[in-house]
């Protein structure tokens, strides 16, 4: 992979909603995460910003990182919603448990709404979305855990 590529990637993240991605390509692997911390300001009135970084050996990746992580994905451009009405309870929490074939959000296109439903039974380990928030064809909603 080039460097172009990289930079084409990290501009991608920047002006995008993803807090992590990760892109594989003949053997290489690299994963970008948006920090949340803000920039601190150092003597001078120059800004720095934190970095962590996770320095580990090839070959001694993590169970974690062993385990693909899996997550919903948009089927389409759209909007999403949380629930079928502002004053109903959301289709899913954090830490349900979802079986296949239920409804976990709606994504409305071109006035029309869409029921997404689930293709596991698995867990809700993460909304990475907000209500109304929009959102591109293949981009995480949900990472979830398979039971």
């Amino acid at each position: 992979m080039d460097l172009e590529k990289i930079e084409g990637l990290v501009k991608i993240i920047e002006n995008s909603s993803f807090k992590q991605f990760t892109y594989k390509e003949d053997g290489f692997k690299i994963t970008m995460s948006k920090l949340d911390n803000p920039p601190v300001v150092v003597a001078g009135g120059a800004q720095a910003t934190p970095v962590i970084q996770d320095v580990m050996p090839k070959g001694q990746e993590t169970a974690e990182e062993e385990e693909e992580k899996l997550f919903i994905t948009s089927p389409i451009v759209g909007t999403f919603y949380s629930a079928s009405a502002p004053d109903v309870p959301a289709y899913v929490r954090v830490g349900d448990q979802v079986k296949r074939g239920q409804t976990v959000c709606i994504l409305e296109a071109m006035k029309l709404m869409n029921e997404i439903q689930c293709e596991w039974d698995c867990e809700i380990e993460a909304i990475l979305v907000s209500n109304e928030q929009k959102v591109e064809y293949g981009q995480p909603l949900f990472r979830v855990k398979r039971l």
